[in-house]
């Protein structure tokens, strides 16, 4: 009977070692990696299968916000926290978040590509060929709420707003919406880049910004609008490790031909 509870905790703890959790099952470096959805879907989820071949290395990404992904960085539960802002852009939305930070000389940060926020529409609407920064701040402010009003079919217009993708709406409102309120009439919320597309595509009528990567010409419709482009921001506390400075390095190199353009 000893020999056989000794045979099954064996056998247990062997299926425990051999599941594993994440990079520790493999011995593989772990590198974790929190954003918003321009870093996220654009670059990282881009290069993560390319990196880790490469590397041996295993990337661990969590589509978070960039609110969130600073204060995860910022109190080290993360290794690398991205966003779809300037960095300046970013410490201006920590600010908003009422989150206070002592001192931005701590996060080195850099430049690891540009997104261009894209329009997002159900395919039902592809009679709307294009749109101004007018019409679509009247669509987004919920000013304009039938898509007939600019050329499309006689639909009611739904908005779908992503409560994650905060450095998206940041940028959108400011630049397509001077600043004007979110409508509020008709307005779907959402998660974030996953459920944006999701809800868009199965609502008629429904429309959301999003970044490049989450373009779908097979199920969403994206007319032509005025280009809003940004920088996409990595930062890390204090100077990068050098398991960090690998992953940088990799997107600056090989990794460009992954990438989104």
């Amino acid at each position: 009977m000893k020999n056989f509870r000794k045979l099954r905790l064996a056998g247990g703890l062997a299926a425990a070692l051999s599941l594993g959790f994440g990079a520790a099952a493999t011995g593989a470096e772990e590198i974790k990696v929190g954003g918003g959805a321009a870093p996220i879907e654009n670059i990282f989820k881009k290069v993560e299968e390319p990196f880790e071949k490469a590397s041996g290395m295993q990337l661990t990404l969590t589509s978070e916000g960039p609110d969130q992904a600073f204060i995860n960085v910022e109190k080290g539960a993360v290794d690398v926290a991205a966003a779809g802002l300037s960095f300046e852009a970013w410490m201006d939305l920590m600010k908003q978040k009422s989150h206070e930070v002592a001192n931005p000389k701590d996060f080195k940060f850099r430049v690891i590509g540009r997104d261009k926020i894209q329009v997002l529409a159900h395919k039902g609407l592809a009679a709307v060929k294009s749109l101004s920064k007018e019409q679509l701040k009247g669509i987004f402010t919920g000013k304009t709420t039938n898509w007939k009003e600019v050329g499309g079919p006689d639909l009611p217009i739904v908005v779908v707003f992503p409560t994650k993708m905060t450095g998206t709406t940041k940028l959108w409102r400011e630049k397509i919406m001077d600043d004007g309120e979110w409508t509020k009439t008709n307005l779907q919320e959402v998660a974030e880049a996953a459920d944006l597309k999701k809800k868009i595509a199965e609502t008629p009528g429904a429309v959301g910004a999003g970044p490049l990567a989450s373009q779908d010409k097979g199920s969403l419709h994206s007319p032509e609008t005025p280009e809003v482009g940004r920088p996409v921001t990595a930062l890390t506390k204090g100077a990068p490790s050098e398991k960090v400075q690998k992953l940088f390095d990799f997107i600056a190199g090989e990794g460009q031909k992954h990438i989104v353009r």
